[in-house]
């Protein structure tokens, strides 16, 4: 049920996203998440499990040989803790779905669909995968030995703060960077051309975030409830905080402003849902919306083109949930850590902080390579000229929105759909008069 949940995120992301960018680039974004879902599904199937949960080579990546094609598991023999192992098994390919459908948000409307699905595969074997071996396959959880975040450095992350936060946000401002700003950046509106579409998707978003979080307990308990109601706080606490500091700074509080602020704190509560009380994760809640809410700004400051806010929300989202358990870990919780504001001292914050610190460089360096490498073989930028008329029609022959005019033939009462290319626009002012 939650693998079902998490997977419902995709199309839930693919919508909200949608939502964000401009009418002529709605269907290749939302055409980019759901193409993940089925090149990193194969993906996950033929090599992405055994390096993310086969036996550790060094810590730092799972033997990508010992589950390849799932055909080891199709007996049953095999689990993870109470749950069947292709149960497991399709529940982090949601996952890993996802996380790669997030990376989307920072190159809207720009990247040619062909280099999007090559980089889809290539993030997942090369970034994602060795990733999820190091934070989630602790030593015994599904072979012998499991990676180094979780088992030498001991951070906690409960379902992907680093892994898919931190690195997606990461992965995110390198792409941007790669591939630069889109035309008229800066100067021209690219203002969200459907804000109904995008509140859907964050209330989608939420739904499935039940069991991204709570699923990861791999058990209905008391563990899990916990960590449901915190799924449930923290991002109410994100919205006000974000709502409240939009009104003061900018006069309104927008639609926007509450989607991304419930998104923050979902991300937020993702490393630390289950290690931290019902207060601590408000309180998490409440940082992350206050300062995801400044840091969307960041952009425009230095200058990179993080279309929908990877960066601005996810990165830095991920960070305050990964370092608010170093503050607010509750003992009483399943993870028995104590935080600074429990007594704990430094101890489990340093840890966090590395954490952070490795999976975020590793996937910006990651994507950097991979990026470069695509743009100097298959290239990866859209050319001007269908970047301006729109990446819809260019990469896909479609349009989100058909509002051509339908006419009735005079002969046959036929009806006939006219069909304008960028080549037919008129250009001139005499043309237009025609």
């Amino acid at each position: 049920m939650c693998a079902a949940l998490v997977l419902l995120m995709t199309p839930a992301l693919a919508i909200f996203y949608g939502g964000m960018v401009r009418s002529k680039g709605v269907l290749n974004m939302i055409m980019m998440s759901f193409v993940s879902i089925g090149t990193v599904g194969v993906t996950w199937a033929l090599v992405g499990y055994s390096e993310a949960f086969g036996n550790s080579l060094g810590g730092l990546i799972g033997n990508p040989f010992q589950f390849a094609f799932l055909d080891s598991l199709v007996t049953g023999d095999h689990a993870v803790g109470t749950v069947p192992g292709l149960a497991f098994v399709g529940f982090q390919a949601t996952f890993a779905i996802l996380a790669v459908a997030l990376l989307s948000g920072a190159i809207a409307e720009r990247m040619t669909f062909r280099s999007w699905v090559v980089l889809s595969v290539l993030w997942v074997v090369l970034v994602y995968a060795p990733l999820a071996h190091w934070v989630f396959a602790t030593d015994g959880l599904v072979s012998a030995h499991g990676g180094w975040i979780a088992n030498q450095l001991r951070a906690i992350d409960l379902a992907g703060g680093s892994v898919i936060e931190v690195a997606c946000g990461s992965a995110g401002l390198a792409l941007a960077l790669v591939l630069g700003p889109r035309i008229g950046y800066g100067s021209v509106p690219m203002r969200p051309h459907n804000m109904t579409l995008t509140m859907l998707g964050a209330g989608l978003l939420w739904f499935g975030w039940f069991g991204f979080n709570a699923g990861s307990a791999l058990a209905a308990g008391t563990w899990s409830s916990l960590i449901w109601i915190n799924t449930l706080l923290a991002p109410c606490t994100a919205m006000l905080a974000w709502l409240v500091l939009e009104k003061r700074r900018d006069g309104h509080a927008t639609s926007l402003g509450a989607a991304s602020g419930a998104v923050a704190g979902l991300v937020a509560i993702t490393p630390s849902g289950g290690s931290v009380s019902p207060l601590g994760a408000m309180m998490i809640g409440l940082a992350a919306g206050a300062i995801c809410a400044w840091a969307v700004s960041w952009k425009y400051k230095f200058g990179f083109d993080d279309s929908l806010d990877l960066v601005g929300v996810h990165l830095v989202g991920g960070v305050v949930g990964m370092l608010g358990i170093g503050f607010f870990a509750d003992p009483r919780t399943a993870t028995k850590v104590a935080g600074l504001l429990y007594g704990g001292g430094t101890h489990q914050l340093w840890r966090q902080g590395v954490a952070v610190l490795a999976a975020g460089a590793f996937s910006f360096t990651m994507t950097w390579v991979i990026a470069k490498a695509l743009a100097r073989t298959i290239g990866i930028r859209l050319n001007p000229h269908d970047e301006v008329s729109g990446i819809d029609l260019a990469e896909h022959s479609e349009v989100g929105y058909d509002l051509t005019p339908v006419q009735h033939s005079a002969y046959r009462g036929v009806r006939q759909t006219l069909i304008m290319t960028p080549e037919d626009l008129p250009a001139t002012r005499e043309e237009v008069r025609a």
